[in-house]
């Protein structure tokens, strides 16, 4: 059994100009001690998919799903105080901003104190020591001190990890990053991602990184989902997935990264921008930035064959012998993207 559960997910929100969906029938599964990672363009829905996980969206969210389950246990059907037993204490997330996210009232030991308190209990003396040993375990020197400096007072990355110190202070069985390394430097993003496989083995969690960083993914991930415009357009092992795209979404990310472009005069990127409410396509919600679209993409909207393990979302998986693309690039495709090579697993 599945350590978190969830199938047909679907997220809305009301505006004046009526619902928008930011999310819609999307399925997760991760199971026990397992490694997930959650890629995207920003507005393609995945903060929004685990934030209703977590029942931190707003009362404007109406929240949908087939199957939302932790460890068994229907996360639909629990009463507020069991779902808040659960939400930070055996599940657990490390939010975007971690600048913005710690309270700037209060010191680092007090918001820590807090979080152990709600869910674990203890005297404040003990509660003091753990924050102190949770400190040192993140990584950040003179616990001691820091303990009693506020969030102004901190970096960015020793902010990221008193935000990782509270997510793991009770011991959470699935720990949830959203975007841990963004605002940071690469050099410290490098030790915020070290940091956080090293606590997820030590600690037998299961972790869901949400990002847009195919380069995150290549070194952190076990499995890949990939969301565009709230929708899940593929599913794959990590290794699969990169050498062998199925989604032309997908194919496009990984082309675009770096070091892909290796002799090519321009970088290459994927034309126009994630369709939000009110400039949704119709068919195919990705056929206007697709360099494979044709008359049937802009017309009919895709479904995954049944037969797909990856649940390609695509009229023309990649791969399949009976696909058939066009052959020609889409409008503002430039030369350098219109003809990408395929991607091998970086060491």
């Amino acid at each position: 059994m599945a350590l978190l559960d969830i199938a047909g997910l679907s997220v809305r929100f009301q505006t004046n100009s009526g619902l928008f969906t930011a999310v819609e029938n999307v399925d997760i599964q991760v199971d026990h001690g397992d490694v997930l990672s959650i890629v995207g363009e920003s507005g393609s829905g995945k903060s929004v998919s685990m934030l209703a996980t977590m029942g931190l969206l707003p009362w404007t969210a109406q929240v949908s799903a087939e199957r939302m389950a932790f460890d068994g246990q229907d996360l639909q059907q629990l009463g507020s105080r069991q779902r808040r037993r659960i939400v930070g204490g055996e599940m657990s997330m490390i939010f975007q901003e971690p600048m913005s996210s710690l309270n700037p009232c209060f010191t680092v030991g007090t918001q820590i104190d807090e979080m152990i308190k709600q869910h674990k209990g203890g005297s404040r003396r003990e509660r003091h020591e753990r924050a102190l040993e949770l400190l040192a375990q993140v990584g950040i020197p003179d616990p001691a001190r820091r303990i009693k400096a506020y969030p102004h007072q901190l970096s960015g990355g020793m902010s990221q990890r008193v935000m990782i110190a509270m997510a793991i202070s009770c011991d959470p069985r699935l720990l949830i990053a959203d975007e841990p390394t963004t605002a940071l430097d690469v050099t410290i993003q490098a030790q915020i991602l070290e940091l956080l496989l090293k606590l997820q083995e030590e600690k037998g969690m299961a972790l869901i990184l949400i990002t847009h960083d195919m380069g995150v993914v290549a070194e952190t991930a076990k499995q890949v989902i990939v969301q565009y415009a709230g929708r899940q357009v593929e599913q794959q092992e990590v290794r699969s997935l990169f050498a062998h795209p199925r989604h032309p979404y997908t194919e496009a990310l990984l082309s675009a990264l770096p070091e892909r472009a290796a002799g090519q005069t321009r970088l290459p990127t994927i034309p126009g921008v994630v369709p939000g409410q009110h400039d949704r396509p119709t068919g195919c919600l990705f056929n206007p930035r697709c360099r494979y679209a044709t008359e049937r993409c802009r017309e009919v909207e895709p479904v995954a064959a049944p037969d797909d393990p990856a649940r390609t979302l695509c009229h023309y998986p990649l791969g399949r012998p009976d696909a058939e693309p066009s052959s020609g690039p889409s409008p503002g495709v430039s030369p350098e993207t219109s003809s990408p090579s395929r991607p091998e697993v970086r060491p």
